[in-house]
């Protein structure tokens, strides 16, 4: 099942690309030249939504809280938002801001565990072919 972005999301991701903060700046670096050949989306639209960062074939959003995630509504409106996102069958792990300026290897390290975990196996090439052919 492919996660895919409503026309506001695919809208709002566009301008978020332009406007990343210098924690996803540093994340984003980093995940792009991880050595287990994991690819992630920045800024990446979901239903109405925006992920900071996604890998698809892991069904795994990673999210990148500044201060302004502990204020007002928006703890209801992550909440709600990752619900949704758990109900697609995503996970959504959150890191503060500061860790990923203050360990920015470790928190890598922690994403590409995560991400390698549920990445579904190769197929196998004994494997029977899939029903309905294929040629």
């Amino acid at each position: 099942m492919r996660l895919e972005g409503s026309t506001t999301g695919r809208r709002n991701a566009k301008r978020l690309r332009q406007d990343m903060t210098p924690p996803e700046i540093a994340l984003w670096l980093a995940l792009r030249r991880n050595e287990d050949g994991l690819r992630f989306r920045r800024q990446h639209p979901a239903g109405n939504y925006v992920l900071d960062f996604y890998c698809a074939p892991a069904r795994l959003a990673i999210e990148v809280d500044g201060e302004a995630h502990d204020r007002g509504d928006r703890p209801a409106r992550d909440a709600h938002r990752d619900a949704w996102l758990t109900a697609q069958g995503v996970l959504v792990v959150r890191y503060p801001a500061e860790e990923i300026l203050a360990n920015l290897d470790g928190v890598v390290r922690q994403i590409i565990a995560i991400a390698t975990d549920r990445r579904p196996p190769p197929p196998s090439p004994s494997a029977p072919p899939p029903p309905g052919g294929g040629g």
